[in-house]
């Protein structure tokens, strides 16, 4: 996939840089300004079970493009890479620079976008291409992962009482699980509201007449700005029985930053579009710092399932809003 951009791109007669890290393409201005990043991914999820197309032989049907990866990520990179070449056939932007950035593994732990915008320079604005139906993601929920260790006593199941005290590991888990729900309550953020911790894997037993000496949960926490993952690791340890491990805490929250001079130019080319809080993670938390916006064609709904799709119509809405967006801020 990085070879064909890179192919395409060279084709156009437009810079382009290809590595191990993804494909970069830099658009200069013809005076100095800001950069404007446009940034997304050229992998795709596992194509799974349920399809009554072939994943990987894209098929257009009443103005559909079906395939994995059509809309996540593949309708933001094609939008974002002809917005790109029509900025360039009209002229280049008037200042700064058009940065294109598209990395390889954002659905895996192994992204490689850190090492794309590492290397890439100043950066000051970036618009994260992933499907929103073109609507404005101002602030995307964290992820941190978490398991929950339980402890108890191996016995006998007919025996338990009869050698003193007797801690079951699966009851001191079980309590536990249940004490998740609104555990985060009271400090909402605006858009996102609470976090949640969801249990999404138990593990535990020997056998069915033994009691567990361990028990397991995995927590799925989607984290929100008013929470630091420590806090929330934090708060997790001060009110359970078990262990409690952090197992991942990069994909920290994101928001746009107030008085976004990004997001005025996002709203004044789409003034209709819905402003709204993302509860998926991508590779904004890697340009979490900067003035940013999530935001492509492509129905979040659709990603990752049985004949994934996309509208064509809305990816050529989202070449037209990218290329007027680059206007509007290297103006």
């Amino acid at each position: 996939m990085a070879r064909l951009v890179e192919e395409t791109v060279r084709s156009w007669g437009l810079p382009v840089h290809r590595d191990v890290a993804g494909v970069s393409v830099r658009l200069p201005g013809k005076a100095a300004g800001p950069t404007l990043a446009l940034v997304s991914h050229l992998d795709v999820v596992p194509p799974g079970s349920g399809w009554t197309r072939d994943p990987f032989s894209p098929v257009i049907e009443g103005g559909q493009l079906f395939g994995r990866g059509s809309g996540d990520a593949k309708a933001s990179v094609a939008a974002m890479l002809t917005a790109a070449h029509d900025v360039a056939v009209a002229g280049g932007p008037l200042r700064g620079d058009l940065l294109l950035l598209f990395g390889l593994g954002e659905e895996t732990r192994n992204t490689s976008m850190p090492d794309l915008v590492a290397r890439a320079g100043p950066i000051n604005a970036a618009i994260i291409g992933e499907p929103t139906d073109l609507e404005f993601a101002v602030a995307q929920r964290g992820l941190m992962m978490v398991d929950l260790i339980a402890n108890g006593d191996q016995r006998h199941a007919g025996r338990v009482n009869e050698d003193g005290p007797f801690t079951n590991a699966l009851t001191v888990l079980a309590n536990d699980l249940v004490r998740l729900e609104a555990l985060f309550a009271g400090r909402s953020h605006p858009i996102l509201g609470d976090p949640t911790v969801t249990a999404t894997m138990v593990t535990a037993g020997v056998s069915r007449n033994v009691t567990s000496p361990l028990a397991k949960a995995v927590l799925d926490v989607r984290s929100t700005p008013s929470w630091t993952h420590e806090e929330l690791a934090q708060g997790l340890r001060a009110a359970l029985g078990s262990e409690v491990v952090v197992t991942s805490d990069r994909l920290v929250p994101c928001e746009t930053p107030s008085g976004s001079a990004l997001l005025a130019g996002c709203a004044s080319l789409r003034p209709t579009a819905l402003q709204y809080g993302s509860p998926t993670c991508s590779d904004w938390v890697f340009l979490r710092h900067l003035d940013a916006v999530k935001c492509g064609p492509g129905t979040s709904q659709r990603s990752h399932t049985p004949d994934e799709c996309v509208d064509l119509v809305q990816v050529s809405a989202a070449r037209q809003f990218y290329a007027d967006l680059a206007g509007e801020f290297l103006k």
